[in-house]
């Protein structure tokens, strides 16, 4: 896939093709500007994509090294951050393919159909993403670990939405897949979400729940 392509038809800011110019004109200024605002959100990205957070340094780095070695195709066709999320979706792959060759096969998507559900019926759920019912830390770290245990596929997909908020026609670009199947992906990621969350948190419920031995 290359780096440089994009079909989101969108207006790039002027700032950006400014930067985006600098770039491309070998401007050390610009290459400094780029990573200080863009290295700290890869890293994040990186870091719940790849299977091994170790990974994530190294995953940063091959990931702007290929923005650097590419910038001179990029054409506007995208925003700046879509092109570079794309890359960095595109190189945690590759990171957990290697992995999964040498270490385990690939995790498989679970069901190929909807489980008896129409698209429709997927792509029109009205509920709130798991992120926006976080309250507290406990709860967040608890949606971190849940967020490990999904299938890449869909966490790619709900990390995407509910973590850096691209909307939906980014996200189809970053991903090269159609609006539907971008839908349908985090419609099934959030439900996996939930249920992890809920086997997770039940347990921890159950004992605050449960009346405490009288002190003596």
């Amino acid at each position: 896939m290359n780096p440089g392509s994009g079909d989101l038809s969108c207006t790039v800011p002027e700032a950006e093709m400014r930067l985006v110019g600098a770039l491309q004109a070998g401007q050390e200024h610009a290459y400094e500007t780029l990573v200080e605002r863009f290295q700290q959100p890869v890293y994040s990205l990186v870091q719940r994509l790849v299977d091994d957070p170790a990974d994530s340094c190294d995953v940063t780095q091959d990931v702007f090294l290929k923005v650097f070695r590419n910038i001179g195709s990029f054409r506007g066709q995208s925003t700046l951050k879509t092109w570079i999320y794309r890359i960095a979706v595109n190189e945690a792959h590759n990171r957990r393919r290697w992995f999964g060759r040498h270490r385990r096969p690939e995790v498989g998507l679970e069901n190929g159909d909807e489980g008896g559900r129409s698209l429709v019926d997927s792509l029109s759920d009205p509920s709130r993403s798991p992120f926006e019912l976080v309250l507290n830390e406990e709860r967040h770290e608890a949606i971190e670990r849940a967020l490990t245990g999904l299938n890449p596929v869909f966490r790619t997909a709900v990390v995407l939405r509910d973590v850096e908020d691209l909307s939906y026609d980014e996200i189809a670009v970053v991903l090269n897949v159609s609006l539907g199947t971008v839908k349908s992906r985090i419609l099934r990621g959030r439900e996996a979400l939930r249920e992890s969350l809920a086997s997770q948190l039940e347990p921890a419920a159950r004992m605050q729940l449960t009346p405490q031995p009288a002190a003596e």
